[in-house]
């Protein structure tokens, strides 16, 4: 080797060394990406959140509501509404699942009399839906089994809520619409900043009458416009070709998109006063997205995660806008049915966008 060629070696070595934001790159960022992708990216169904509506309140009935809580499939709890108004609980997304078990469950059941016992099901989600319907059937056979010895006794009737079809797309295009909004604005506010002050374009901009606020305002305000470009874009395809139901409100949906802004707007600002060229900028706003979209219930429900994952996931602002483009989509739920959703996004918008803003501000001036 040359000694111009070591040399450039080792002069490399040094600037990634010295460079803070390249060692984060370097060393941290896979460690967390392997943390995420090895704990959230599961296959497998756990913990549906199961309300329980136990007519016949017999030891029967009571030990079969036990036995499905084996394993850690099922989360049985004794219902908080009404049997009519079960359908409110998968609006806000509190529920998944409510087992029916009727009266005259444990007579039945002793006589070896067929008995049927109903389960509805939050189609939203199709995996969960499909695999968790089979948990149940499997485990009604096995406690009928052990009770009186035989399978057929004790069936399971469905009801599957919103997709009966249990089609996939239904629950990834609304998926889809939140990730897209929240890379795409993300994305070129961090950029767009730090290109300014890459090309001296932002310094000029600052010897002008405009003050930063004024210059800030006019900075984001096409992103904002160009993410509800991108919803309308997605929503347009969704529904035209891939047949998606939008049975919700859409004027509610671009409302509460508009406040969910103020959140990737601010996180984008923030990447550009962190970072000093394109690529840097780039990368944490991607990363920032791969650890949204995980943690948001895109791909593996939340309630699947590990319990110290489930409170990281209170941290990102996408898990409640996810509830609330999939609600009102496929759920048509309204504005009390979100208002735990909307309240966390007006306090993550106004804290993240006001940081932001007064950071872009100091560094301003």
């Amino acid at each position: 080797m040359s000694e111009a060629f070591r040399g450039l070696v080792r002069k490399e070595f040094i600037q990634v060394f010295r460079d803070r934001n390249m060692l984060r790159i370097v060393f941290a960022v896979p460690i967390i990406q392997l943390l995420l992708f090895g704990y959230v990216v599961k296959l497998e169904v756990k913990n549906i959140r199961t309300d329980v509506y136990d007519f016949d309140q017999t030891r029967l009935s009571r030990e079969f509501v036990n036995s499905t809580s084996a394993g850690g499939y099922f989360l049985p709890t004794p219902a908080e509404t009404p049997l009519l108004n079960l359908e409110s609980s998968f609006q806000r997304g509190s529920r998944d699942m409510a087992l029916i078990i009727p009266d005259g469950f444990g007579k039945e059941l002793e006589s070896r009399g067929n008995i049927t016992i109903g389960l509805v099901a939050d189609g939203s989600d199709a995996n969960m839906t499909a695999i968790g319907t089979g948990y149940m059937t499997r485990m009604a056979q096995k406690y009928a089994r052990d009770v009186v010895g035989m399978r057929m006794p004790l069936n399971v009737k469905y009801n599957v809520l919103y997709n009966p079809e249990a089609e996939s797309v239904y629950f990834m295009v609304p998926g889809i619409v939140a990730t897209l909004l929240t890379m795409v604005t993300m994305m070129l506010t961090a950029m767009a900043i730090v290109r300014e002050r890459e090309s001296g374009t932002l310094e000029q901009l600052l010897v002008t009458p405009i003050s930063p606020y004024t210059l800030l305002a006019g900075k984001v305000f096409p992103f904002a416009i160009l993410g509800l470009f991108e919803i309308s874009l997605a929503l347009v395809v969704g529904v035209l070709w891939f047949d998606i139901p939008f049975v919700g409100s859409p004027l509610l949906l671009f409302a509460l998109s508009a406040l969910y802004l103020l959140t990737t707007l601010g996180m984008g600002l923030f990447f550009s006063t962190v970072t000093s060229t394109q690529q840097q900028a780039m990368f944490f706003a991607w990363f920032f997205s791969v650890f949204a979209i995980l943690t948001s219930g895109f791909f593996t429900p939340i309630f699947n995660m590990p319990q110290w994952l489930q409170y990281v996931t209170y941290i990102n602002p996408m898990r409640f806008f996810m509830n609330i483009v999939r609600g009102i989509m496929m759920k048509g739920a309204g504005l009390m049915e979100l208002l735990p959703d909307i309240y966390t996004l007006v306090i993550f918008g106004l804290v993240v966008f006001t940081f932001s803003a007064v950071r872009f501000s100091k560094r301003a001036s």
